[in-house]
């Protein structure tokens, strides 16, 4: 049985939105790719994130073009938060030890300037904010939110630049000039070298940009009161993701419950119920995406 064929059987009758990914966001710099950064707690990403985004417009049906475009990000979601729980469990280990050696003063502080964190390097305040910034994002939102901002994978800044979520830069030269850009304006929208890269740098976004601090408030909320994230819940915190506020918060959260995204949730938690190092090295090295897809990746070995 195909991918597409797995993800129709778990979909219910699916809602089109309209002009979804029209409106976007600055990101608040420039902004690229995983090894921008030195990530050297990381184990390597497996081949298949390079895959290009897929042709979604050449699938006729719209429900099988949805659950096509479920089945495509999923893996791709579960690979970019598996590896922010492993930084996380580093960033843990580091906070535990009496003295740190240079190697990890510097990865403490790579990751201070990556998430916008102004605290002096090796500190409680440090560690404490890196923590809450270094932090998963629930696929039902990615998903909702990469639907509505890229007209479904169809959008030209998703099949140009495998840009999923309207994330501007601003070096000329960074991305595509959407063509309804004012006169004077020198932003653009940004180019990824996979989807794969706009999945994390949109999840860095959300992770480090002011603008989303709500929404990194109602996930802490949420953990320290032992719940399951959800993201019906953390859309509370999109507000100044769009110019269309509260009615952009609801857009999503529709299609989030209309679609029955909740479901990926559910997945990732079963997913992730074992979060020993290994599991999560096992998630962010997984040999294909199909392994990641629901109803594949439960216990066994990824490996194969």
């Amino acid at each position: 049985m195909t991918a597409v064929h797995r993800a129709l059987l778990l979909c219910v009758p699916l809602i089109l939105f309209a002009g979804a990914g029209a409106l976007y966001t600055p990101f608040g710099g420039q902004i690229g790719d995983e090894s921008d950064v030195a990530l050297s707690t990381l184990p390597n990403l497996p081949s298949w994130v390079a895959a290009p985004l897929p042709d979604f417009s050449a699938i006729q049906d719209t429900t099988e073009r949805k659950a096509a475009f479920f089945s495509f990000l999923y893996p791709r979601i579960v690979l970019a938060n598996s590896r922010i729980l492993i930084e996380r469990q580093y960033l843990e280990a580091l906070r535990t030890k009496t003295e740190l050696s240079d190697t990890e003063r510097k990865w403490l502080a790579d990751h201070a300037v990556r998430l916008r964190v102004d605290e002096a390097n090796g500190s409680e305040a440090q560690f404490a904010l890196l923590k809450k910034r270094l932090g998963v994002i629930p696929p039902s939102l990615i998903l909702a939110q990469a639907a509505n901002e890229s007209a479904w994978g169809t959008s030209r800044f998703a099949t140009q630049g495998n840009n999923l979520f309207g994330q501007w830069c601003f070096s000329k030269g960074c991305g595509l000039v959407p063509l309804s850009r004012v006169s004077g304006a020198s932003h653009e929208v940004a180019r990824f070298s996979s989807p794969y890269a706009s999945i994390r740098a949109y999840i860095q976004n959300l992770n480090r940009h002011p603008t989303y601090q709500r929404l990194r408030d109602v996930r802490q909320r949420t953990l320290q009161a032992n719940k399951s994230l959800s993201g019906v819940a953390m859309a509370d915190g999109l507000l100044g993701y769009s110019e269309r506020g509260e009615d952009y918060v609801e857009e999503i959260r529709a299609m989030i419950r209309y679609n029955n995204l909740g479901f990926y949730d559910k997945q990732f938690r079963t997913l992730l119920a074992d979060q020993s190092s290994d599991r999560l090295r096992e998630l962010a090295t997984a040999a294909n995406a199909e392994a990641l897809l629901p109803g594949n990746a439960g216990t066994t070995s990824l490996e194969h």
